[in-house]
């Protein structure tokens, strides 16, 4: 659907020619065209002044889930679910493929500023892809009306410990910032790929991220429904910095105004009070027990103290998977969050048992891991796993 942003206005529906579901798109730098890649493959690049549809293609395989313009707007690059960067020309003319990211693509970028490579006088424009093998790989290329698409490697960025949901530059190509699933945005320095900055507020993964354009912003969007808005002082020196979450200060030092935001945040403000007559502390919040709960702040509704409990309990978890680093097999894959109700799926892999769920009543029949159909959505309560988290988690609230 293409929308006027000065009214909100629907101003044209186009349906993608095959039918399949759309996948992503994009505008051109001036707005001369859109295009859409859907979950069959197919690529469709339409002319904004008359809303209508002006040339469509396929790549070979996959899902198009990845899309970027040149600055110019005379190329385009598209990735896929199988791993490949296709660039196209503005007639949808097929210029040149790379395999890029074994397990896929899942997200891709230009730089709007040119560099030079120094070395033939040439001016190349940078492009980051981002994909389910944990990297970023930063590339250079040479757009050029006589030569087509010319493309050169130039290095892997590391740091993500899970696939890489999204990744985008800053307006002046400088830096480039990455999202992912193990919940954490990495921003690096284009020229060495040196890593600038750890963020770490968001405890879902990350699933969108964004620069302003002219000003030292820059927006993280994330599976914890939060957008996180962030500030450079470009004046600091910033290599290596790790921005923590406010909220993961110790718990036990919370103070009770602490406490009473913390019921806010768990719509639980109805106790804000009397938490407050009872002067409880971060300290004393850890300490409370169904007995405490019952016999000293006489909350006499069963439902009312489960619920108060299970937010605790959610609360020394939160705490210990930020102190400690969790073993990867206890972790789901889809959330990269601690199992606690481990089921086994057809592909063999575990997952916890909501996520999954979810993930299938989505009408998705294929795997998570491996994109592969599932030939069975039964899901199999993985007892041992259950057992062995339930050790480890004893073990570390014992020695915290």
């Amino acid at each position: 659907m293409v929308w006027d942003t000065r009214n909100g206005r629907m101003l044209a529906v186009l349906e993608q020619p095959s039918g399949s579901p759309v996948r992503v798109c994009r505008f051109s730098p001036e707005s001369t065209y859109l295009v859409s890649g859907a979950a069959d493959g197919s690529v469709v690049l339409w002319n904004m002044q008359s809303l209508k549809l002006y040339r469509s293609g396929n790549v070979k395989d996959g899902s198009l889930v990845a899309c970027a313009f040149s600055p110019n707007g005379n190329f385009f690059v598209t990735g896929s679910s199988c791993g490949d960067l296709t660039f196209w020309d503005d007639k949808m003319r097929c210029l040149y493929n790379e395999k890029a990211h074994d397990l896929g693509v899942t997200c891709c970028d230009i730089s709007s500023q040119p560099i030079s490579d120094g070395e033939h006088g040439f001016r190349y424009f940078q492009m980051a892809s981002s994909g389910q093998d944990n990297q970023i790989k930063l590339w250079l290329i040479l757009f050029a009306d006589f030569l087509g698409v010319e493309l050169k490697y130039k290095c892997t960025l590391n740091g993500h410990s899970a696939p890489v949901l999204a990744c985008a530059f800053s307006y002046d190509g400088q830096m480039l910032v990455s999202g992912s699933v193990d919940k954490c945005v990495i921003i690096y320095e284009t020229s060495t790929g040196n890593t600038l900055h750890t963020l770490s507020q968001h405890t879902r993964y990350v699933t969108t991220c964004a620069f302003a354009p002219y000003s030292p912003l820059l927006a993280t969007g994330s599976m914890d429904k939060t957008v996180n808005i962030w500030q450079f002082d470009l004046k600091q020196p910033c290599a290596g910095n790790t921005v923590e979450n406010e909220s993961k200060v110790a718990v036990e030092v919370w103070s009770e105004d602490d406490v009473s935001a913390w019921l806010c945040a768990q719509d639980l403000a109805d106790f804000v009070g009397l938490f407050k007559m009872n002067n409880i502390d971060g300290k004393e919040l850890l300490n409370l027990t169904k007995e405490s709960l019952t016999n000293e702040l006489k909350i006499e509704s069963l439902g009312l103290r489960s619920k108060v409990l299970q937010k605790i309990e959610d609360l020394r978890m939160t705490m210990i998977s930020v102190s400690v680093t969790i073993p990867d097999e206890f972790l789901c894959p889809i959330t990269r969050e601690l199992m606690k109700d481990p089921v086994i799926a057809a592909d063999g892999y575990s997952y916890e048992k909501e996520a999954m769920e979810n993930w299938i009543s989505t009408r998705r029949r294929s795997s998570p891991m491996t994109n592969l159909p599932l030939p069975s959505l039964m899901l199999t309560p993985n007892r041992t796993l259950k057992m062995a988290i339930n050790r480890w988690l004893e073990t570390q609230q014992k020695y915290s």
